[in-house]
């Protein structure tokens, strides 16, 4: 059998250079791409079409979540694997949500994060035992029926600039807020335009302050 292809996204050089020597160390497991950001993980997905991404949360640009979206959208075969620093439910299930098949925190033993790469090379799903836990305990614990989210359409990029862009922000102090270029800006912008079938700002900040955005 060939392989495991595997693609890094991380924007710490060190822990790239720690994943990658410890992959590469395994036979059947092959690194053919790093990434530091966002965008570069979605691009080098789409260039390389890896078998697993071990996918950051954290990095500059659009989020691991938000890359880990647009990749399967593309690839949807290709499996994500997130290794974070982040325990937190909020993480937890918008990288669910978003569609990575394991979640692993950086401080798994290195036995566990290739078991972790393998298992979900395979389609199984597969969590850090503390995040299993998490998880177990979230489900067993009664919880009041949830508000649904305003606007379903918008991913949760576009719907936290669209509550800045509410709260009377330019594309500039958007853009610095949330460490982004403006030219990122504009598209997100373009985008919600679109999905709120709105012609102009004004009309967007109406349309977010009515569903309590902002």
């Amino acid at each position: 059998m060939p392989p495991l292809r595997i693609l890094i996204a991380d924007d710490h050089p060190l822990v790239r250079s720690g994943m990658r020597a410890l992959l590469n160390a395994a036979e059947d497991l092959e690194v053919v791409g790093e990434a530091a950001t966002g965008e570069e993980a979605v691009t080098l997905a789409a260039a390389l079409q890896p078998d697993v991404i071990v996918m950051d949360l954290r990095m500059p640009g659009i989020s691991g979540i938000e890359a880990t979206r647009r990749i399967l959208q593309d690839s949807p075969s290709t499996r994500i694997l997130v290794v974070t620093l982040f325990e937190d439910d909020d993480s937890l299930f918008a990288a669910l949500r978003a569609g990575a098949r394991g979640y692993v925190l950086k401080d798994a033993s290195e036995v566990e994060v290739l078991r972790a790469i393998r298992a979900v090379s395979s389609g199984d799903a597969i969590f850090s035992t503390t995040i299993a836990q998490r998880l177990i305990d979230f489900f067993a614990t009664p919880r009041p029926a949830m508000q649904p989210l305003p606007f379903p359409d918008l991913t949760e990029r576009e719907r936290e600039i669209l509550a800045l862009i509410a709260q009377g922000q330019s594309n500039a102090e958007i853009a610095q807020a949330l460490v982004i270029r403006m030219k990122t800006v504009r598209n997100y912008i373009s985008s919600i335009f679109s999905k709120l079938q709105v012609a102009d700002r004004a009309q967007a900040i109406i349309r977010a302050r009515e569903a309590g955005l902002g």
